[in-house]
């Protein structure tokens, strides 16, 4: 993220809670969002007490081509992938089932969440979420 962008969520006038969520966002966004459905969605594992995931983490398909992870905990081998209207397409669809075949026959878990359940029921989300990681290995006291 450029200076000029970082400066703009330092200082949020006028706002109750001041620079808070301003720089908040500027740090999602530092670390690798690029959609507001994914900004929602690291606040809301925060919120729930889970651990961060990486952003947008590059991977390669069976094919050797380069795909990109909308969140990724490597060390529990959990994808979740936030999926707004345009996935709705047929095309889109029908890519996003072969990568979630390629990522599961990989021998990870993928887990898929329309954008606006990210927003309208984070409780669901994260508890989905939860489930994954704790099938996974998390541990959520250690």
């Amino acid at each position: 993220m450029g200076r000029r962008a970082r400066r703009g969520f330092r200082c949020c006038p006028g706002r109750p809670d001041g620079c808070r969520r301003g720089g908040r966002t500027g740090a999602d966004i530092a670390g690798g969002a690029e959609a507001l459905s994914e900004i929602d969605f690291v606040r809301l594992c925060r919120r729930h007490g889970l651990p961060a995931p990486g952003l947008q983490q590059r991977r390669a398909d069976a094919s050797g081509r380069t795909r990109w992870l909308d969140a990724y905990w490597r060390e529990w081998g959990l994808h979740v992938e936030i999926d707004g209207a345009h996935h709705m397409d047929v095309r889109q669809w029908a890519a996003d089932m072969r990568r979630q075949n390629d990522v599961w026959t990989s021998g990870d878990r993928i887990l898929r969440f329309p954008a606006w359940l990210v927003r309208a029921g984070p409780d669901e989300v994260a508890a989905s979420v939860r489930r994954a990681l704790v099938a996974a290995g998390w541990r959520p006291d250690e």
